[in-house]
Formats: C-alpha cells, sequence, structure tokens
C-alpha cells in the first residue's frame, strides 16, 4: 500500500479527486468516504468533499448511514462530452502550436514536467489536478475565457476510466510525457485525447 501523503488543501485537488472518484468507481456500488481517502492516498475531508460535490451533479447519490453510491451515465453521454472537449481542444491547441507567445507556451512546461513527475509516483489525484491545470492553462492563451469555462465544465461531466490500470501497468507516464511536448515552443502540438478521458 502507498504511504500517505500531506493533506492537500480540498479545494486544491476537488476537481481531480471528483474525475477519478467518477471513473474508478463502479455505477451502483457504494463507497465510504474514509475508504476511498485510504484508497486515494489523501485525507477524508477533500474526498467528502468531492463526493459532496458529485451527489449535487447526480453522480453519485447519498446513501444514509452507508456511504455514497455512483450513478450510472450512458456511454452516449460520455461519448458526447469526449466528442466536444475532443473538437474544442485539438482545434485550439493547434491553432495555438503557430501562434502562441514562446514564453507563455513554455510557462506551461512546469506543470507538464509535474504531470510526468505525478505519473511516475502513480499518484493519481495529483496527475488529474496537473492535467487539468495544464490543458486548461493552454486553452487559456487563446485569450478566451468562455471557451476555457466550457471545457472546465465539460471536464467536471466527463468520467476518467482505467487511470488506475493504466499506472500500474507502467502506461501512464508515457502519456504524461506528451505534455512536455505540447509545451515547447515551436513544437507544440495537441495532446491526442485517450480513450479513458471520457
Amino acid at each position: 500500500m502507498r504511504r500517505r501523503r500531506p493533506a492537500r488543501r480540498p479545494k486544491e485537488n476537488s476537481d481531480a479527486l471528483r474525475a477519478l472518484i467518477a471513473g474508478e468507481l463502479r455505477p451502483g456500488e457504494v463507497y465510504s468516504a474514509p475508504g476511498l481517502a485510504t484508497r486515494f492516498g489523501v485525507s477524508a475531508t477533500p474526498v467528502r468533499e468531492a463526493l459532496l460535490d458529485l451527489a449535487k451533479e447526480g453522480l453519485v447519490d447519498v446513501v444514509p448511514d452507508k456511504g455514497y453510491r455512483v450513478t450510472a451515465v450512458s456511454e452516449r453521454q460520455l461519448d458526447e462530452y469526449t466528442h466536444v472537449r475532443a473538437l474544442i481542444g485539438i482545434l485550439t491547441t493547434a491553432a495555438l502550436a503557430g501562434t502562441a507567445d514562446p514564453m507563455a507556451l513554455a510557462g506551461l512546461r512546469p506543470v507538464a514536467e509535474e504531470i510526468v513527475a505525478a505519473a511516475t509516483a502513480g499518484d493519481l489525484v495529483a496527475y488529474i489536478d496537473a492535467d487539468q491545470r495544464f490543458h486548461l492553462g493552454l486553452l487559456a492563451l487563446a485569450g478566451n475565457a468562455h471557451l476555457v469555462e466550457v471545457v472546465r465544465d465539460l471536464r467536471r461531466r466527463s468520467r476518467l476510466y482505467g487511470l488506475t490500470a493504466l499506472a500500474e501497468q507502467g502506461r501512464l507516464r508515457a502519456s504524461a510525457e506528451e505534455h512536455l511536448d505540447s509545451s515547447t515552443p515551436r513544437r507544440a502540438s495537441p495532446v491526442t485525447p485517450r480513450p479513458y478521458a471520457r
């Protein structure tokens, strides 16, 4: 079992936990916040807050005195979210590859390095947190705040599948390293959406 890391502030990893919880847990099963905290190597408080957020959005149901049950989301809904994210993300980042300020693009490299470090350590919460900051930061270079908010909302609605398996197989790092190319001026290219990012 992994050693528990120092607790992050709840807001710092709330979106990452929400995505991970929604994607890694089976619909219909009941989970407790302390059990999930142990599973993901974080304290129970941010997990509880993430679960309450998910409950407000209908992605989990509160089961009194037991925990939280993950609700089912149709394959069609997941495919639609993925399709819209891909359309926005790929077109925007492809356009930015030739027009983005090289210094601003290079400013994303430390975040890309965080993604690689998190993948190497198998820290899925940190991976998702850094991945979101990277992609939203890249989109922000287009200068369209509404675009960033649309993608942020789509990411919140999406469910990330298979991250634990990829980390255990050592394949998450390869995905993470693609972000380094995207943060290098003149080599920037869109990071291809993964099938698990739905």
